[in-house]
């Protein structure tokens, strides 16, 4: 009956929310079937990422159940960088030459293999396996959705459609770390119950996404006619520019990685709390925080959010770093809304900064490049994490950790300074 009446909390905060960004991002000025198509859009881009975090609270389990190492665990989250890499430099135009909803397809069906896999695991291959194929399904889902979107709301507002776009992203890993972690540790079967509630999202959101508006007028017959040849490069006039903005993506999504990965174990270990609902309840935190700065910051310029994000990293890591010396929960908590402001200040400023400063010609390119850096800095850092709590302990990898993020915001502080001189 509690994880009942608790499930039902959570679904009414999170209709609570998902009205109030309806009103925020003014879908009411739409008309009715180009917000019925925004709304499943930008659902289907929340629902993929939402497959991102449902391991978040599991990663632990499947440590105990598989008997792999610190070291492995990072490989595991990391590998789903590889999928992203490869969605972006092979797939990321594709839906502009064969439709919307002929690319979203196949992602929403690569998700539901990814799903499966997990559902069904005998070993840790498995999971390098279902963890590539799901950052696959993602890149190419959520680069086809934020396309959607802009050219559904474009005659509105196209910042609009980015903010939506981002937002929804991190209310999506919320939304899946927070169910997981609940499941994981009041209901039964806690490796499978997770991913069958979210095959089922899948599968409903993947319905509704073949009837959304197609917005792609003039496609491509014939898949001989696409080009899957990567394009990725900054013009040499901007690349001083480039910078800033770049570091500034990998530091912030560095942290989300930190939390995405790492945050299970250091609170059974440093924080002796093995709670699962804890560890998806932390990363909501984060997500929840991150996109709720996204959301309400729209009103400050690109580079004041972005220079803001920086300096919060530099508090926040510190903050991370006292929490495991100290095994404090409540500070914890504390470095948890600090590094979700943060990040969310720092990927929307540095993502509007890549997007100021890119020739027309050359945006779509740019970005990609940007997203590059950000993938690198979601999935390395947490590596060197895992390697460093092998070979040293968890609190000396933090450190080097919190290091390499002071690094980071002092190199995009000085490099974004000297550019606005």
């Amino acid at each position: 009956m509690q994880v009942d009446a608790l499930a039902l909390h959570v679904v009414q905060v999170a209709a609570m929310t998902l009205r109030e960004l309806s009103d925020l991002v003014g879908l009411h000025d739409l008309e009715l079937k180009s917000a019925r198509a925004v709304c499943v859009v930008a659902s289907m881009i929340g629902v993929l990422f939402a497959g991102s975090t449902v391991l978040t609270p599991l990663y632990v389990i499947y440590k105990q159940q598989f008997g792999f190492s610190q070291i492995t665990l990072t490989l595991i989250y990391a590998v789903y960088v590889i999928g992203n890499l490869a969605s972006l430099l092979f797939f990321g135009h594709v839906s502009d030459a064969i439709g919307r909803r002929r690319t979203a397809a196949p992602a929403m069906a690569l998700a539901v293999v990814s799903t499966l896999i997990f559902l069904f695991a005998q070993g840790t291959g498995w999971l390098f396996v279902a963890r590539a194929l799901s950052g696959l399904a993602i890149g190419i889902g959520a680069g086809t959705g934020t396309a959607w979107l802009s050219e559904l709301i474009a005659k509105k507002n196209k910042a609009r459609a980015a903010m939506i776009a981002t937002s929804t992203n991190f209310f999506g890993c919320a939304i899946g770390a927070l169910m997981s972690g609940l499941l994981a540790q009041y209901a039964p079967w806690p490796l499978h119950l997770s991913f069958v509630v979210y095959l089922v999202a899948l599968l409903v959101t993947g319905a509704l996404v073949f009837f959304a508006r197609e917005t792609v007028a003039h496609r491509v017959q014939r898949f001989t006619q696409l080009s899957l040849r990567p394009r990725l490069s900054v013009p040499r006039a901007l690349r001083a520019q480039f910078v800033a903005p770049a570091v500034t993506g990998a530091g912030a999504m560095a942290l989300v990685g930190f939390y995405a990965a790492l945050a299970p174990s250091i609170l059974a270990q440093e924080l002796h709390e093995p709670d699962h609902a804890v560890a998806g309840a932390l990363f909501f935190e984060l997500a929840i925080v991150l996109a709720g700065s996204i959301v309400a910051t729209q009103k400050i310029s690109s580079r004041s959010a972005m220079l803001w994000g920086l300096a919060l990293m530099l508090p926040s890591v510190v903050l991370l770093v006292s929490a495991q010396v100290m095994a404090s929960i409540a500070i914890m908590l504390l470095a948890t809304a600090l590094c979700g402001l943060a990040a969310g200040l720092g990927y929307r400023g540095s993502l509007q900064a890549v997007n100021l400063i890119a020739p027309e010609n050359r945006r779509a390119e740019m970005v990609s490049n940007y997203l590059v850096w950000v993938f690198c800095g979601n999935a390395f850092p947490v590596i060197g994490i895992g390697v460093l709590s092998t070979l040293a302990n968890p609190i000396m990898a933090s450190m080097a950790f919190a290091a390499m993020i002071i690094s980071f915001a002092l190199l995009a502080l000085f490099s974004g300074s000297k550019h606005a001189r």
